[in-house]
């Protein structure tokens, strides 16, 4: 990763990686303008969309970078290209209330914390996003659960950022990284807005098979890392069962929606096994 990019105290760069996200990226953008942090870069990293998104992240951005192929490689590019004391990624379905990087950066001075999350909840329409909706409200008090999304730019650059054979998992590799170095992360005291639209039983399992790819990549890191998030996924559901009693249809879509996503984290690990040993074969064929 080039490191070579001059270096702003003070300075939060804040980097969204995208790809045909014309539906949100308008509104996802024009938060990160309206931070009343004053100190704000954008850095939009754009996988070659194909629609409207980066006309729409020229109006807004600093740069816009053309990069892929990945998610994780996207983040690398912009963090390398960052020249904030600080760098929070953004997805580009999400929206940051005014407060947000004040607080975080507020936080992390306040703490002496190397990273700080950003505690999420879902909005958009239908039964099932209801239902992701509740899913998340469990997890607002559950710290473990929350990958940091405010770093320390020299954390990133010194321990690598961000593992480029990784695409879903690489937030809670870098969690267990930050951790095992012993960096401190905190939760700060906002709220970001996650735009997941309509969501539909395919569209989620074929999200989750996909990130199930990258899940022997992360236990080939960290062991016991997945059995522990299920562990800590069960505790926030228990220590929320008011919550879940008052909404009981929307608990019981949220129950047969995490079924069907173990299944499709299943099926993906299965293949992602599979890849690795066909890549781990090639390889020693060269």
């Amino acid at each position: 990763m080039d490191t070579s990019t001059e270096h702003v105290d003070g300075l939060v760069s804040v980097v969204v990686p995208t790809r045909d996200n014309e539906r949100t990226i308008d509104a996802c953008l024009a938060s990160v303008r309206a931070q009343t942090h004053v100190d704000v870069e954008l850095i939009v990293v754009d996988n070659h969309s194909t629609d409207a998104t980066p006309r729409i992240a020229e109006r807004y951005a600093d740069r816009v970078i053309t990069a892929g192929p990945e998610r994780s490689a996207q983040r690398n590019t912009g963090i390398a290209a960052a020249r904030g004391e600080w760098v929070l990624w953004l997805d580009s379905d999400m929206i940051l209330p005014p407060d947000s990087i004040t607080a975080a950066v507020r936080t992390a001075r306040d703490t002496d914390a190397v990273g700080v999350a950003l505690p999420e909840r879902t909005i958009g329409d239908g039964f099932w996003t209801a239902c992701r909706a509740l899913e998340r409200e469990c997890y607002l008090t559950q710290p473990w659960l929350h990958n940091p999304r405010l770093v320390r730019r020299d954390f990133l650059i010194d321990d690598g950022g961000f593992r480029l054979d990784m695409s879903g998992p690489e937030d809670a590799d870098l969690r267990l990284r930050m951790h095992a170095a012993g960096a401190r992360i905190e939760l700060a005291d906002v709220l970001v807005d996650h735009d997941e639209g309509h969501l539909t039983v395919p569209d989620v399992l074929r999200k989750r098979y996909y990130y199930g790819r990258s899940i022997p990549a992360l236990q080939g890191q960290h062991g016991g890392a997945v059995g522990a998030q299920g562990r800590a996924l069960v505790k926030s559901y228990v220590d929320a069962r008011g919550l879940l009693v008052r909404d009981p249809a929307h608990a019981a879509g949220m129950v047969l929606l995490r079924g069907l996503e173990v299944v499709g984290y299943t099926l993906g690990a299965r293949r992602g096994r599979r890849d690795r040993r066909t890549a781990g074969r090639a390889g020693a064929t060269v």
